[in-house]
């Protein structure tokens, strides 16, 4: 999987909406090179017309196809939200608590892939339970080191 780095993951976050940990896991692309601050916006645009919500507790944010001209580079961050954040929509019925948020800034389709691989290693619940247990930067970046 693409190289993830120190700088693109926030351990222990509380925060009280699904908007807030998608502009928290756009900011670290921003951050990190990845995409215009526009790409943000693009990102919560996606979750308003298709939830971004994965089930397992993970969401994986990106933007819409609109918002791939303000990326710069392909990059993933993480945002590790251990007490949870509901992302069900408003005529939900049903909580869908996240503790892991991967946001993802991909050029050329290579979103897709990374995706892909996100998908599969966290549809074990165990991959989960580690990587929103997780004490350190360096512990999700060896768990996610040898998804591909």
């Amino acid at each position: 999987m693409q190289a993830l780095e120190e700088n693109m993951i926030l351990l222990d976050q509380h925060v009280a909406t699904k908007e807030e940990a998608i502009r928290l896991a756009g900011q670290l692309l921003v951050d990190g090179g990845c995409a215009e601050p526009e790409y943000i916006e693009s990102m919560q645009a996606r979750n308003r017309d298709v939830s971004v919500y994965m089930g397992n507790f993970i969401a994986i944010p990106h933007g819409t196809d609109d918002g791939k001209r303000f990326i710069k580079k392909t990059g993933i961050s993480i945002v590790q939200v251990p007490m949870g954040v509901d992302f069900s929509g408003d005529d939900e019925q049903d909580e869908k608590l996240v503790t892991v948020v991967f946001g993802i800034a991909g050029l050329n389709g290579e979103h897709l892939d990374i995706l892909s691989k996100i998908a599969i290693f966290c549809s074990d619940i165990n991959n989960v339970v580690k990587l929103a247990d997780a004490q350190t930067k360096d512990e999700i970046i060896s768990l996610l080191k040898n998804v591909d």
